[in-house]
């Protein structure tokens, strides 16, 4: 097996991903947001902005946009969920905050399945995604030392029309 289609260590069958992955998040639209996958971290967390909760029949949910683009604001989706729960999180500084929880389906080397998330403002952060131990324990192994298992995301050539384009 090559390191793109997810290698597999020796007497395990769980598929390996690096420190650093593209992951899709096909109840948003998004094909691909790139997550630091930190299995120092229990919990899951995206980076979330101008968050309004709001209740729909009779159950909380949070109305929330994100730059799934690093280092790029001109891209920004605005999405609706609903909200499993408030979890209290402490940051990397030490700061607990309480944040949002939702759940959406997560998809990387073709698996796709359910994950929590917390919702928080990662600007000043060096992933728009955090992916916490508890998302992937059981599922994939992580090799500390190497990136993109699933492969990179093809650029759009910003010169070059793409298909739906032409």
């Amino acid at each position: 097996m090559t390191a793109s289609s997810g290698t597999k260590k020796k007497g395990s069958n769980l598929p390996i991903i690096g420190w650093r992955e593209w992951v899709g998040l096909p109840d948003f639209g998004i094909e691909a947001i790139k997550v630091k996958v930190d299995t120092g971290a229990r919990s899951s967390s995206l980076h979330a902005f101008d968050l309004r909760e709001f209740e729909q029949e009779g159950e909380k949910w949070v109305q929330f946009k994100i730059h799934p683009v690093q280092r790029k604001r001109d891209v920004m989706v605005e999405i609706e969920a609903r909200i499993l729960e408030y979890r209290s999180v402490r940051s990397s500084s030490g700061k607990a905050t309480k944040r949002p929880v939702i759940v959406t389906q997560l998809k990387l080397l073709g698996i796709t399945w359910p994950v929590e998330l917390t919702l928080a403002s990662r600007d000043k952060m060096g992933f728009r995604m955090l992916l916490g131990r508890e998302a992937f324990r059981g599922r994939f192994l992580v090799d500390a030392g190497n990136s993109y298992f699933g492969g990179k995301p093809k650029r759009k050539n910003k010169d070059k029309p793409s298909q739906e384009q032409v």
